[in-house]
């Protein structure tokens, strides 16, 4: 199963590590950081005084303690620079828009009725565009980055291939940085799911982590050294729309219908279950694979139909040699809010320096 596209990884310049852990805390001092990085107080200095002259951080002397010889111990925290950072999670049918601050705290956010297959690629744009206006109007704060999560491949050229968006080879990424202007990164769904993960995470290093993202699409990405990797899973047949294929019924439209139509009809309650099995051997064969401590779920494949988190996590605990841990996003608004986040913020924490 072959890698499309590394997005997002672990901080590697002092700032960023420095930036991280301060984000994740009310209040560290630079032993703290020293202790979490390993890096040299010099170096944990010119960084920090980097991070305050840039607006990143705050040096509280209004809470400094003494603690013997030498400077008096002073607390850092995080602090509120100007600029909005902007995530764009594309949905089928619907596209989640928000402004977060650095904290990650969403600022504004609407849902667009789009459906993006009907429109070209250039209207889609202009639809975000007026969006992103329409947030941002009155708030007198500059927008830093753009992030967008799409289904899908994405290359590295941030070009997106998705069957159920009537995307081939779109160039997101360049017609929305002539837009707007900033930074802008495009990944799939999967990757910002895992990129999300990282984010909260106070251990830098954040132990391998895996996505499986299944709906109207199906996509898996997994953290590595490098960056989060996209693997391709190609298996339509576990897509929701491979479930209706399956189930033949031309009435039934979506997973919701398929649910309550289970309730009546063993044989749809018997494809539902085989679907949440197949996922469950693909998790199980991707991890012996590639090994991830966790394997994070998400999508309606989990949260429209009721029994499958348990089918699934007992195929996957059957099947694999070594079982991850499981955990699974249990909601719609969770999803497309962390990973939205996670893009929009993605540029900012890996090279907090180069933005200002």
């Amino acid at each position: 199963m072959p890698a499309t596209r590394t997005a997002f990884h672990h901080p590697i310049t002092p700032a960023a590590k420095c930036l991280h852990l301060i984000r994740l805390q009310e209040q560290c001092v630079r032993r703290d950081l020293i202790a979490a990085t390993g890096l040299s107080q010099p170096t944990i200095t010119r960084a920090v005084t980097a991070l305050a002259n840039s607006g990143y951080i705050v040096e509280r002397g209004d809470l400094s303690e003494s603690t013997g010889r030498g400077r008096p111990t002073m607390p850092l925290e995080l602090g509120e620079p100007n600029s909005l950072y902007a995530g764009v999670a594309v949905g089928t049918l619907s596209t989640y828009i928000a402004l977060f601050d650095l904290k990650g705290r969403t600022l504004r956010s609407i849902d667009v009725d789009i459906p993006v297959a009907h429109m070209s690629p250039d209207d889609f744009v202009q639809h975000i565009m007026a969006g992103l206006h329409r947030l941002s109007a009155g708030m007198g704060r500059p927008l830093a980055t753009v992030g967008v999560t799409t289904s899908g491949t994405v290359n590295e050229d941030g070009e997106v291939t998705a069957a159920n968006l009537g995307w081939h080879g779109v160039p997101i990424r360049q017609q929305m940085r002539e837009q707007f202007g900033v930074p802008v990164e495009v990944v799939s769904i999967s990757q910002a799911i895992v990129g999300s993960e990282m984010q909260s995470s106070l251990d830098i290093d954040t132990p391998p982590v895996m996505a499986l993202f299944a709906d109207d699409s199906l996509a898996c990405a997994m953290s590595t050294p490098t960056g989060v990797m996209a693997i391709d899973v190609a298996s339509d047949h576990l897509t929701t729309q491979g479930l209706l294929n399956a189930i033949g019924q031309s009435a039934v439209q979506s997973l919701q219908e398929v649910v309550a139509l289970a309730e009546q009809q063993s044989a749809t309650r018997q494809a539902l279950d085989q679907r949440a099995r197949g996922l469950g051997s693909l998790v199980a064969t991707l991890a012996d694979a590639h090994t991830p401590s966790t394997v994070v779920v998400a999508g309606s494949a989990f949260i429209d139909d009721p029994q499958a988190p348990a089918t699934f996590a007992r195929t996957v605990v059957s099947e694999a040699e070594r079982a991850p841990k499981l955990r699974m996003i249990p909601s719609h608004r969770e999803i497309v809010r962390d990973i939205a986040r996670a893009v929009a913020l993605d540029k900012v924490l890996r090279e907090p320096l180069c933005l200002v």
